[in-house]
């Protein structure tokens, strides 16, 4: 049944794709009346986080960034089926990608880069950076199993229109270190935004306006392959076209002299600079995920 539900699912989708993204666009206007005002998709959910983040706002500027938010999602739905059958030349006038030459420089220096990405602008789309790059050409993403099987294979299938390796997060560390001994550098992208399991809650910072729990996985495990931290800046011009700007971690000497085994800084500097990105435009951020569940007082 798993198999048959999987062939259905993708034979729709991939019928679906064939529209060209004007029509999607207006596919997507349908589905974000449904999914805000007869489903009620997270309503509440999206409210709060709004609400918690920006308390400076008024009710009316949260209701409009929420507007925003709820189709920048729906656009983000078709855009991401229409990866099962866009062409490259479409990418490439939809994706600019800036500063891509601070990947490669570190690839000349042999060393492994990692690439710190948000829930911010369409992060299926992000895997076009590894087109405008010529080196490493070893490329990966770490990404968390979905609990559907079959949609968990139907996302494999999208992403498998660049070869990047996916990686789990429980695979993480191993599959990196020995990466690092086959190559001397490689890609890797890390959407280090996530929320910590409640047994990993171990991290933490202010991140919009609220006490946050972070993942400091990616920095621990750079450690070991003296990873290059970089951090992918996100801007939506207009509808249907990001740019995808590369963007140097780089810390004050104070910021580096607290590097140790409690003090993870590059993560706490991408978290930043993604705040930073977030409040340019906030309603291209992922206002839906439960990012805040997890209270400092209830560990």
């Amino acid at each position: 049944m798993e198999k048959l539900g999987y062939y259905l699912v993708i034979a729709c989708l991939k019928a679906i794709a064939l529209l060209p993204l004007s029509v999607l666009y207006a596919v997507s206007d349908g589905l974000r009346l449904l999914v805000r005002h007869v489903f009620k998709y997270k309503r509440r959910r999206v409210a709060e986080n709004l609400r918690n983040a920006f308390p400076e706002k008024t009710n009316d500027e949260l209701e409009k960034i929420e507007k925003g938010f709820y189709k920048h999602l729906c656009d983000c739905i078709v855009e991401t089926v229409k990866m099962l059958h866009i062409s490259d030349k479409e990418m490439r006038r939809r994706v600019d990608v800036t500063n891509a030459h601070l990947i490669e420089q570190a690839a000349d220096e042999h060393r492994p880069v990692f690439l710190f990405i948000g829930h911010l602008g369409n992060w299926e789309w992000v895997q076009e950076v590894t087109k405008r790059i010529s080196r490493p050409t070893v490329h990966g993403e770490l990404y968390r199993p979905l609990a559907s099987k079959v949609f968990g294979r139907v996302f494999q299938k999208i992403r498998s229109r660049y070869p990047t390796l996916l990686i789990t997060q429980k695979e993480a560390a191993r599959t990196i270190i020995r990466l690092k001994q086959e190559h001397e550098s490689f890609l890797i992208g890390f959407i280090a935004d996530q929320r910590p399991t409640r047994n990993s809650l171990h991290h933490w910072t202010t991140f919009l306006n609220q006490d946050t729990p972070y993942m400091a996985g990616g920095e621990q495990i750079g450690r070991h392959v003296d990873a290059k931290y970089l951090y992918l800046e996100i801007h939506k011009p207009r509808r249907g076209h990001y740019v995808m700007n590369v963007v140097d971690l780089v810390l004050t000497e104070e910021a580096a002299a607290k590097q140790g085994k409690d003090q993870f800084p590059y993560v706490e500097l991408y978290l930043k600079k993604l705040e930073r990105n977030i409040c340019e435009a906030p309603e291209i951020y992922l206002w839906s995920h439960n990012r805040w569940k997890h209270k400092r007082n209830h560990q």
